[in-house]
């Protein structure tokens, strides 16, 4: 579970985002860390019981790094203040669609499916939605997945995408730039639970169903 200790340092760290304050602290940072890692290979085991291309990887391999590259950034300061994981074959620097978790005071929240797809993989997703509408449809409009997740969220195209029916059932998901679900959870003491990661595996497995058709229409 999530400590209130790795919050606590979150907060703290978004006050004194400086080299100075941080190294003071690294003890506070290393433990926060490590209750995140432990998070990440917890949810892995849960996930490997549905997915089975997940299970096995190494949580360390999942969890980004705090620390900011600043180098085209106005923004200088040298930390991100939140941590959070991305569960997919290949880990955080995988492209394949997967799960990610957020953890930042008052702020955190969960997603999954494939974030900001180049040109050529939104055209494979788009003619997969578009061969596929059925299978499609039953996933994101499940009423379980709506009551977890809502529509899926992200840009849309203004208009029909390149070569594809401005009548086509499905057109509204087809001018989606990313294909994302996406739920917050706002009250840190519910962060902080036991039952919290719980509910991560239950969403993981409610997502399962789109990560996969979006692995497949990826290929």
């Amino acid at each position: 579970m999530i400590a209130k200790e790795t919050l606590d340092f979150l907060q703290k760290l978004q006050k004194n985002n400086n080299r100075e304050w941080f190294t003071a602290n690294k003890s506070l940072y290393e433990s926060a860390s490590n209750n995140i890692i432990a998070l990440t290979d917890h949810l892995i085991g849960q996930l490997a019981k549905f997915d089975p291309e997940v299970a096995g990887l190494d949580p360390k391999s999942c969890v980004f790094r705090i620390y900011r590259d600043v180098r085209f950034s106005k923004d200088k300061s040298p930390y991100k203040i939140n941590l959070g994981a991305y569960i997919s074959p290949g880990g955080r620097k995988s492209m394949r669609p997967g799960y990610y978790f957020h953890i930042q005071p008052g702020q955190s929240f969960m997603a999954g499916g494939k974030h900001l797809p180049d040109g050529p993989e939104c055209l494979k997703i788009r003619t997969a939605i578009a061969y596929n509408t059925a299978e499609f449809l039953k996933i994101v409009e499940k009423k379980s997945f709506l009551e977890a997740f809502g529509q899926l969220s992200g840009e849309r195209l203004r208009s029909a995408p390149k070569g594809f029916d401005p009548e086509h059932k499905a057109i509204e998901y087809l001018k989606l730039k990313e294909f994302m679900a996406f739920t917050e959870f706002r009250d840190d003491k519910f962060v902080t639970s036991p039952e919290f990661p719980n509910l991560l595996a239950k969403l993981a497995k409610e997502m399962y169903p789109l990560i996969r058709f979006l692995r497949r229409a990826l290929g």
